[in-house]
């Protein structure tokens, strides 16, 4: 693949001089304020410290107690999507673990069914399709444990349109959208930005080490004996709850021809930090977050959790994945009634599939009787998946509104 120059992005000296850390963390906290104040549902998707407070106020015995088991911690809609395994195959799975912990797995649903049903109220639909959403939530999670008569469920148009688009991308789709120039560069502006020359040397160490190696030479049939070079490296200014968190783009070539695009690496490098999901009494997870990341990537999506590892970089502890063109996130703006709930149902088992990999028969029987012990379909008494998530919507509007008079309305001329 050559990689062509786009008019007007010629990269400079004075586009390449590094943004200070300290004027970086500002505006980076400035834009995540902004990102969450866009609506609802962007908060909701931004704060999952607020999402737990209020749990954690509800008490114990407000939902069930599910087994203990690597649970995502953060499962709103945008954390679900295509991710190609290192053989090339797709699949839709989780694929953000920042939050992950050994917990209870009805925090997963409880997060997923808050996330439709702001999508389902930003999407102007009735209160009668959230009703439907929830329903078809706790269907769909459930058909993913034995025991079931239900058939799994049918691929929703809306994700079967981001699955497609996924297949049909490929390196040349991913250049296009992250690099600049004839010798590949990421184009600095808004999206990424100058490091530092302490970073640089700090990234170009780490991927002179044989576990980086490994892992940018692991996908693809490439030569592992291969040698590695960096091409460029760039701060990334990408998405919103861990915005302030160390993030670096990295693009690696493997055997020094940079006009051939299949050997080109594209790689993530995104620092980890304290999960605020809390944990199950006596869980054993490891003390460094980043192994704590890739080891939950390992259970809940394996297709993705393979490609990770676990390294320090600047003294944090960071997690490292090649990026493929195939990894998508499902972002649906807007939703029609039956859509909604085909899609809750659809996402829902793939949620129900990642937790119930961890248990042996006896523990995913428990489990689905506990759920279904605790199912109700009728509104007269309203499930424990109705009163959390009906409770956190009022709760997150409010935070909502307070958190754009706060720190946005004061900015605004």
């Amino acid at each position: 693949m050559t990689i062509h120059p786009t008019q007007g992005q010629h990269v400079t000296k004075a586009r390449r001089k590094a943004v200070a850390p300290a004027h970086r963390a500002k505006a980076l906290r400035d834009l995540r304020h902004r990102k969450m104040a866009r609506s609802a549902h962007a908060y909701v998707r931004g704060n999952t410290e607020r999402f737990y407070e209020w749990l954690q106020e509800q008490g114990d015995d407000a939902i069930p107690q599910g087994p203990a088991i690597w649970i995502c911690g953060d499962c709103h809609m945008g954390n679900l999507g295509p991710v190609a395994d290192e053989r090339g195959g797709v699949h839709i799975q989780i694929r953000d673990f920042d939050q992950s912990v050994i917990g209870n797995p009805a925090h997963d649903l409880i997060r997923l069914g808050l996330s439709l049903a702001m999508a389902a109220r930003g999407s102007n639909l009735p209160g009668l399709t959230t009703v439907r959403v929830l329903e078809a939530l706790l269907v769909g999670y459930e058909a993913a444990f034995p025991d079931s008569d239900e058939e799994e469920p049918a691929i929703p148009d809306a994700v079967h349109t981001v699955m497609k688009r996924a297949l049909r991308r490929n390196w040349k789709s991913l250049a296009r959208e992250r690099i600049d120039g004839v010798e590949p560069n990421f184009p600095i502006g808004s999206n990424f930005w100058s490091l530092t020359q302490r970073e640089r040397d700090a990234i170009k160490r780490l991927f002179a080490t044989p576990e980086m190696v490994e892992l940018a030479t692991q996908l693809h049939h490439r030569d592992s004996e291969g040698q590695v070079e960096l091409l460029d490296a760039a701060y990334w200014r990408k998405g919103c709850s861990s915005l302030g968190n160390r993030r670096y783009a990295v693009l690696l070539d493997i055997n020094g021809d940079v006009t051939d695009g299949e050997d080109l690496c594209l790689i993530d490098i995104k620092e980890a930090v304290a999960s605020v999901a809390p944990r199950a009494a006596g869980a054993r997870m490891p003390r460094d977050n980043a192994k704590r990341v890739v080891q939950a990537a390992t259970h809940l999506s394996p297709a993705l959790g393979h490609r990770m590892r676990a390294a320090s970089l600047l003294g944090s502890e960071v997690f490292v994945r090649e990026l493929l063109p195939q990894d998508l996130k499902i972002d649906i703006e807007r939703m029609g009634r039956k859509q909604a709930t085909r899609v809750a149902m659809f996402l829902a088992h793939v949620v129900g599939r990642a937790h119930s990999r961890q248990l042996d028969k006896a523990a995913r029987k428990a489990w689905r009787d506990e759920l279904s012990r605790n199912h109700t379909r009728t509104l007269e008494a309203p499930s424990w998946l109705w009163r959390s998530v009906t409770g956190l919507l009022a709760y997150h509007e409010k935070q909502y509104l307070d958190h754009c008079r706060t720190f946005v309305a004061a900015d605004d001329p």
